[in-house]
């Protein structure tokens, strides 16, 4: 008897169709499956937040839920999130997120490695709530661990991106 079963979801704007094991991670499916490797895993407990993803606009630690857990939901990762952007705004094709963009010009990313987490959880906080003040900013990002301790950096990069989003000048 199989233990794999039939997955559907979109996925950066793609509808996907595949048959998963029960007890593969969300993590797994987009990193082995779908080859997105953008989505980082460190911790591999939810307690770290380098492979956050948004689930219908929702941050999600994708080492701890199930892919068959997502059945018909909308999935971005960090190499769809600008096509996601251009998709809910109607902007001209960017080549980064606003969130991106912001970690790039304050100096955000800093060694990389929980950056994917870091900008999927900002964007999906501002999502949610496009002027968070910097308390709401620090607890949208609660879960998400920087290795750096440079969280200074990060929260610039998403009140520079909040005030992007909302069209208004930055600086």
């Amino acid at each position: 008897m199989s233990d794999r079963y039939p997955l559907e979801l979109v996925v950066n704007g793609r509808r996907v169709r595949r048959e998963v094991p029960s007890s593969q991670t969300l993590l797994e499916f987009v990193r082995e499956d779908l080859r997105l490797t953008g989505t980082n895993l460190s911790c591999d407990t939810g307690d770290c937040g380098a492979c956050t993803v948004l689930v219908d606009g929702q941050p999600y630690t994708a080492c701890i839920v199930l892919a068959l857990d997502v059945e018909g939901r909308e999935v971005t990762t960090i190499e769809g999130l600008a096509a996601r952007w251009q998709a809910q705004s109607g902007a001209a094709p960017p080549s980064l997120h606003p969130v991106q963009q912001g970690f790039l010009e304050e100096g955000g990313a800093q060694c990389g490695f929980c950056t994917a987490g870091m900008v999927m959880a900002a964007a999906g906080l501002l999502e949610a709530n496009p002027a968070p003040t910097e308390a709401e900013i620090q607890a949208g990002l609660e879960g998400n661990l920087c290795r750096c301790t440079g969280y200074t950096k990060i929260i610039k990069a998403v009140e520079v991106a909040a005030q992007r989003m909302r069209g208004r000048p930055v600086h």
